[in-house]
């Protein structure tokens, strides 16, 4: 692995190496707490993983979090599941994102970017306004330290305040978009039961408008515990009966109050894509987001006060939890509510010039598209302010790496990361003092104990394995919703690798330290013994210009034989003849393994996603098993659920 590209696409200058806040953060932690003066990052990680307690004692000094009460040591107990970090300790995770209001109150807080495309701030001061007046308007209506509080919200500022008012009074958050059904939504809310729902009369997008007001009518009745609505009138509309407008509960000119919560107070609810069953509900603590997060932003993706952090998300996914939390190193956040192609495909690019965004992070398959349309962002955009692409929702193939270097610009930073909902954050990633190899994510993150195991738990290097975390982190869940004994918990990461935490993903750990993800393992292709994650298919096949996206199944039949179908949505014009036939099986026998040539290549009118742009790889699998569909797959988990059809039929046919 580490010999077929060992000149890096891009590194650092010396200048840029020695400027980064993680270069800054060794020096000061090296005169403090022993960290290796020398060595550089890899140095740097193996002391935060050797030295875990000491590491994250060096990460709250450093970034200054404010305990209102000290903690009695760093971690009490580190079994996992049930590591206890800085017991004794309280502290609020809103007081900290509104930190830089004091010193900064008139630089912009947030930029909120529709698809008109001009950049309307936030300052500082007025987002500290407006989230003091909502948290005591939320105290008046008698939320307390531990209740659910609920948004039905697009990427907009009034979302970043909602949550920022629930963590001020210790409530806990959770959201969905607005393009989210009812079913989705309420599959997700009635799980947490809470007690105020935040929602929009409906939002804009690719240049339509899309109204929700029947919708939240029904999330109305059907969510008992919502003692008070809160309307949020983007489209115009007038509150309806019973609900509170947005203007009367963000008037008043209150500054914030601050709950002191336990760290690990629960902060918000995440989901799980549920695409199996109804989604796990994920509780992430106060203290454990507020410090992972600031490792994460402020050392490996180095922000801080004067950048501005752009990341194409929605209210559904983790990403947009993470971009909140740029507001803890005080950096300004770029909030964009719309389609992510409208007018065109190079919309993003458009909204990172316009913000002069510093940080631009996007999905993989974002870059895979502006690749195929013949996207030039270097040549139509002016991105002179970018210093870092970063991609993540699935590996980005060695083609987006080229061609971000070509097409953006040459010393471009380019991070892959890879993470997860579980955890709100990166186990791998963006470095910013480390080369960047084409098709490979930097490094392992800080305090991230990340290894690649085979089957026996013994460890690999160059080889693929299971993607384990053998040392707690603070951003693991507490615990999952409505799961008294945490069974669910353990079962989800634990069951594999006693005391282990086991993602669900292939890996591969270079020599170097670089880490290459395959795609899931719990749909990993394993023919003859011989394992290839699916994205390594995706990659090779989704280069040809007639592919437009595809999936791959590997089905272990019932008399002991191994079926291997991919299927192709073609591009406009394409046809799946016998010489694309024979394209297809070439390129991946060719590029990958003879082994790993589907039995079947099959078109299908569309490929599934989750809700957050997931290919649902596991329940077609189910189907194509002959599990029926109720069984097989939650209809509200995707985002086109009439696709399955030819799933569920195919297998039928083959029975």
């Amino acid at each position: 692995m580490p010999t077929q590209n060992p000149a890096p696409l891009w590194q650092p200058t010396p200048e840029r190496a020695a400027e980064a806040r993680i270069t800054r953060f060794q020096a000061w932690a090296a005169e403090r707490h022993g960290a290796p003066a020398d060595g550089g990052y890899p140095a740097l990680h193996r002391w935060s993983v050797d030295e875990l307690e000491t590491f994250w004692k060096a990460v709250t000094e450093w970034f200054d979090v404010r305990f209102s009460t000290p903690y009695e040591r760093v971690l009490g107990d580190r079994s996992m599941p049930g590591a206890e970090w800085f017991p004794g300790a309280t502290l609020n995770y809103a007081e900290h994102a509104l930190r830089a209001a004091a010193e900064r109150p008139d630089e912009p807080a947030l930029l909120h970017v529709d698809e008109s495309q001009e950049p309307r701030p936030v300052t500082w001061a007025e987002l500290s306004r407006q989230v003091g007046s909502l948290a005591a308007e939320l105290r008046g209506l008698g939320v307390r330290p531990g209740d659910r509080v609920s948004g039905y919200l697009p990427n907009v500022p009034q979302a970043v305040v909602a949550l920022l008012a629930t963590a001020a009074v210790g409530g806990v958050w959770t959201s969905c978009a607005p393009d989210f059904g009812a079913r989705s939504v309420l599959d997700r809310f009635q799980q947490v039961e809470p007690v105020v729902l935040f929602a929009v009369d409906g939002y804009r997008y690719g240049g339509k408008e899309h109204d929700r007001r029947e919708t939240v009518a029904e999330l109305r009745r059907e969510l008992p515990t919502v003692r008070a609505v809160v309307h949020i009138p983007l489209l115009g509309t007038d509150a309806p009966e019973g609900a509170l407008e947005w203007s009367a509960v963000t008037s008043s000119d209150t500054a914030p109050a601050f709950e002191q919560v336990p760290f690990d107070h629960p902060l918000w609810v995440l989901y799980s894509s549920g695409t199996t069953g109804l989604p796990k509900a994920i509780v992430q603590s106060q203290g454990g987001i507020l410090v992972e997060h600031l490792k994460q932003l402020g050392l490996h993706c180095d922000l801080g006060p004067g950048d501005r952090f752009f990341w194409y998300t929605s209210t559904g996914w983790m990403m947009w939890n993470f971009l909140v939390s740029g507001l803890l190193t005080g950096t300004t956040v770029v909030l964009y509510d719309g389609s992510p192609g409208f007018p065109d495909t190079g919309a993003q690019w458009r909204i990172a010039e316009r913000t002069g965004a510093t940080f631009f992070g996007t999905s993989a398959a974002y870059v895979m598209a502006c690749r195929k349309a013949g996207v030039h962002p270097g040549r139509d955009h002016d991105l002179s302010r970018v210093g870092c692409v970063a991609t993540t929702g699935s590996p980005l193939p060695p083609d987006g790496f080229r061609w971000l270097h070509d097409e953006v610009r040459e010393d471009l930073w380019i991070a892959s990361v890879s993470g997860g909902t579980d955890v709100c954050s990166c186990f791998a990633g963006a470095v910013p003092t480390l080369p960047v190899h084409i098709g490979e994510l930097q490094a392992a993150g800080l305090g991230t104990d990340l290894q690649s195991w085979d089957p026996s738990g013994d460890p690999l290097v160059d080889e693929v394995g299971e993607l384990v975390v053998t040392l707690p982190m603070p951003s693991m869940p507490v615990r999952f919703w409505n799961d008294a004994d945490g069974s669910r918990y353990h079962d989800s990461y634990f069951s594999t690798y006693p005391g282990v935490w086991r993602h669900g993903d292939w890996i591969t750990i270079t020599s170097r330290g670089s880490v290459v993800i395959h795609g899931r393992s719990d749909s990993t292709l394993n023919r003859q013994g011989v394992r290839m994650g699916s994205a390594d298919i995706y990659e090779a096949v989704e280069r040809l210009p007639e592919i437009k996206e595809s999936l791959v199944i590997g089905v272990e039949e019932p008399d002991g034989g191994y079926w291997m179908p991919l299927f192709v949505q073609l591009t406009p014009g394409a046809a799946l003849d016998d010489a694309l036939v024979d394209k297809v099986r070439r390129t991946i026998r060719e590029q990958l393994s003879p082994r790993h040539v589907p039995d079947e290549i099959i078109e299908v009118p569309g490929v599934p996603h989750t809700l957050t742009g997931k290919r649902i790889e596991v329940p077609v699998k189910r189907l194509l098993q002959g599990v029926p569909m109720e069984k097989a797959v939650n209809p509200g988990s995707i985002d086109d659920i009439g696709l399955l059809a030819f799933y569920e039929e195919l297998a039928r046919k083959r029975s």
